[in-house]
Formats: C-alpha cells, sequence, structure tokens
C-alpha cells in the first residue's frame, strides 16, 4: 500500500515540487522501518517471550531488501537517468550514497539465500554467520540515514536508538546464556558421577 501510494501521487503529481526527491526519501524511509522491524523480531522474542516475530522475520526481510532496491532503483532511473558514472561517482565522492550502495550490495546475498533449501545448502552455522550481516547493514542504513539529513537528525537517532536497544538485549541474553552454560559445566565438575 505505501509504495502503491508513492507511484499514485507521482503519477497524478502530487509529491511537490521535487517529486523524484520526495519519492526517496519516503521509500528510503519504508526501507529503514523494514530493516528495523526485521532485526527487532528476535529481541521482541527475548523480552516478551513471542514466538510469532519470528515466523515474519524472513518477510520483513524481504521487503526490506525489496524497499531498498527500489530505492535504489528511483535514485539510478528517475534521478540519475541511469548514468552509471555519474552513480558510480556519487558513490565515490558522497558517504552518505557510499553507506546506502554499501548496505544494498550487503543485503543481496542476505535475499538469495532466504530460502529453507539455502538453509539446508550452506548448513546452519554458515547460514547463520552469513545472516549477520543484517547488523551490519542496520547500521550502515541508520548512517545512511543520518548522513543524507542535513537539519534535524531526530529521526535517524530514533532508528539508531532502537537498532542498539535491539542489540543490547541480543547481547544480555548471549551473555546470560553464556553464564548458565558455564555455572552448568562447574556444577557437573564438581559433581562428576552426578547425571
Amino acid at each position: 500500500m505505501p509504495f502503491a501510494s508513492i507511484a499514485w501521487r507521482l503519477s497524478q503529481h502530487r509529491l511537490g515540487a521535487n517529486p523524484i526527491a520526495t519519492a526517496l526519501n519516503q521509500i528510503g524511509l519504508l526501507s529503514l522501518i523494514f530493516l528495523c522491524a526485521s532485526l527487532s523480531c528476535t529481541p521482541l522474542k527475548i523480552a516478551f517471550n513471542w514466538n510469532w516475530p519470528l515466523r515474519v522475520r524472513r518477510s520483513l526481510g524481504l521487503c526490506a531488501f525489496f524497499s531498498v532496491l527500489l530505492h535504489f532503483l528511483v535514485y539510478l532511473a528517475l534521478d540519475q537517468s541511469l548514468a552509471i558514472g555519474a552513480v558510480a561517482a556519487d558513490v565515490l565522492k558522497r558517504p552518505f550514497i557510499a553507506l546506502g550502495f554499501a548496505a544494498l550490495v550487503c543485503l543481496v546475498p542476505l535475499a538469495l539465500t532466504s530460502t529453507k533449501r539455502s538453509v539446508a545448502r550452506l548448513g546452519f552455522r554458515r547460514w547463520q554467520l552469513l545472516h549477520r550481516l543484517a547488523y551490519l547493514i542496520g547500521i550502515l542504513a541508520v548512517l545512511h540515514f543520518y548522513l543524507r539529513v542535513k537539519a534535524n537528525h531526530t529521526q535517524p537517532i530514533v532508528y539508531g536508538l532502537i537498532l542498539a536497544l535491539g542489540f543490547a538485549l541480543r547481547g544480555a541474553a548471549k551473555f546470560q546464556k553464556s553464564r548458565a552454560a558455564r555455572a552448568r559445566e562447574s556444577t557437573r565438575d564438581a559433581h562428576p558421577g552426578a547425571a
């Protein structure tokens, strides 16, 4: 619905004085929302013991990839008129574009390996290691937004805090799990005959 709304308003000349910039900004914001939502699924499970976020995590991740790809295609086709040289120069010259492009490049292997068949083919450990790129992508996306905004940085900071809270919950859960495993190990060492 949001994409259809943007497309319709663009076709009706209802996106303001600079419609391409407005479309880019709105699609970019949708991309960040989907990224943050997909990265929030595990923290929600940790914080509230909800299982349903894990069932929608892959769909949210694919929506994030679609949004980021569309964001880039609008920039490439409408803003830069398919001038690959100008895009390459922008990537090299403007840090916020370089960060956004890096996020897109990192998202491609995650989208391509999002199926159950990919998990079986790669093996769970390698698949999991690859999909940890999602954390880096979230950071790149927030930095891209922060550097893109010229005046009020409130929105990118809020998204950055959402990501940071999610990372903190993951880290705390991992630490707690590791400490529990060490406690079990020390109990077994103290009572080797115990089952």
